[in-house]
């Protein structure tokens, strides 16, 4: 049996428990999927000290270019409370036209339907003039250290080169067919603390408020705007995510207020010059004394996030047109090509090939009753074959 079928596929691998860092036999479940397609399946495991090891899959079909990737996951979020399903979270269940299961949209259901996609395209034209990989991790969900950036290492090492990736992720936010994802901002996070000197609240001129510096750090950073936006991406845009003083009694002025903040920009900032720019900001309100009349300035310790996400905009209009001529001629749609959203694992892949995204409709993912609409499974799969068709057309001319 060859898994021409996304339905099934989809069953198959949301009955696998892949909570992240569990693999929970959805790998092995997809493995099982391609080797019939004679794709050539290997599996990664990655470590790093002080994270949990995570197993990850690459399958190759062919050995010449052009060479098309398809990238995703199959780990997902815990269910939460699972009584409040209405079916059961790894049950797969069918009803009212719609299959529930924790990862149905975000993203098993991109995974089941390509891989119907490529077995209906071996099917209808044998293998490709090229080569297809799956590039699939198990860390996407979780903290993606031991996931797809070492599974890119992994295989550029080997001697892997692609010419275009398709990330199966949902974006399409009513419809299939609204929405094509094209490029990312960028996102980074910093903690900001201020020291004080604790004391009691009917004696302030014996201690030193940290949260007063604090408010005058953060709406600093808050205001005024950083950039309009741009012609590709919305205006950059920073919140304050948490203010803390771990202080339980109302009369006391605390010691110590942290701050956590994270901002996604656009293509007007790289992550050197926006660091540049907030560091700027805090200095100025530092020194600013309106908020503690007759005292020195604000002192603040600053400490960024490791791996801040660079910003990526994809040009590549035989991946781009190829994509959107398959969905308009599936769906009658005209896709719009965004840059909206968080974070996926494009921003790896785009260091390696273009990189563009396209699944399901993601209105119920990371939800109770994540579900998916059957009629969509099978669209999607017949986007993705035409894509194939497309793609290796164009690429062949």
């Amino acid at each position: 049996m060859t898994p021409t079928d996304p339905i099934a596929n989809l069953a198959t691998l949301i009955r696998c428990p892949s909570v992240t860092p569990a693999e929970g036999g959805a790998l092995s479940a997809l493995e099982a999927m391609l080797a019939p397609l004679g794709f050539a399946c290997e599996r990664v495991t990655a470590t790093e000290p002080g994270t949990p090891d995570i197993e990850n899959l690459y399958a190759r079909l062919g050995t010449q270019g052009p060479h098309l990737m398809f990238a995703g996951h199959t780990d997902v979020v815990p269910v939460g409370d699972e009584a409040a399903w209405t079916h059961g979270p790894f049950s797969a269940e069918i009803a009212d036209g719609q299959m529930y299961g924790r990862g149905a949209v975000d993203m098993k259901g991109g995974i089941a339907c390509f891989a119907a996609a490529v077995a209906r395209y071996i099917e209808k034209h044998g293998p490709p003039k090229g080569s297809i990989s799956f590039l699939i991790t198990g860390d996407e969900e979780g903290p993606a250290i031991n996931g797809t950036t070492k599974l890119l290492e992994w295989a550029a090492a080997k001697g892997e080169r692609w010419d275009a990736c398709v990330v199966g992720e949902p974006t399409n936010p009513d419809a299939l067919g609204d929405m094509i994802k094209i490029g990312r901002r960028g996102s980074l996070s910093g903690t900001i603390t201020v020291q004080g000197t604790q004391g009691h609240a009917a004696y302030p001129h014996l201690a030193d408020s940290p949260v007063r510096g604090i408010l005058q750090l953060t709406q600093a950073l808050m205001d005024p705007p950083f950039d309009t936006g741009t012609h590709d991406f919305q205006p950059s845009n920073l919140e304050v995510t948490t203010i803390d003083v771990g202080n339980p009694a109302v009369n006391v002025i605390p010691a110590r207020a942290t701050a956590r903040f994270n901002i996604r920009f656009n293509d007007t900032w790289s992550a050197e010059s926006l660091k540049a720019e907030i560091i700027a900001r805090l200095d100025r309100a530092a020194a600013d004394g309106n908020l503690r009349p007759g005292r020195s300035p604000v002192a603040y310790d600053l400490v960024w996030s490791e791996r801040p996400s660079h910003v990526f905009l994809t040009r590549n209009n035989g991946l781009i047109s190829s994509l959107s001529g398959a969905i308009s001629a599936v769906t009658g749609r005209e896709p719009k090509l965004s840059t909206t959203g968080g974070t996926s694992d494009a921003r790896f892949i785009k260091d390696y090939c273009p990189v563009v995204e396209f699944g399901l409709v993601g209105q119920t993912m990371h939800m109770v009753d994540e579900r998916v609409a059957i009629a969509d499974l099978e669209t999607l799969t017949a986007i993705y074959e035409t894509f194939l068709e497309r793609w290796f057309g164009n690429a062949a001319a």
